[in-house]
């Protein structure tokens, strides 16, 4: 599985949020969040993208598998 599809079950179950629940607050088709889960879709819209995330306490990196890179002082 990528990266999406992974981090985004994660977080929202991790919310104990159902697929239904997340799109609606998300503003997004059921449908959509369960194609990403599942890997039928490979692409998002950046406005979805950040709804979802924002919903699930989280920055659209965090879902897409960006890594945190530390800052030296």
């Amino acid at each position: 599985m990528a990266p999406l599809e992974l981090n985004l079950r994660k977080h929202r179950e991790g919310k104990g949020l159902s697929q239904a629940q997340l799109a609606k607050l998300a503003r997004v088709r059921q449908a959509a969040i369960s194609d990403l889960e599942t890997g039928k879709r490979r692409s998002v819209d950046l406005d979805a993208l950040d709804r979802i995330a924002k919903v699930l306490g989280c920055e659209p990196g965090d879902l897409l598998g960006r890594e945190k890179r530390r800052v030296k002082k």
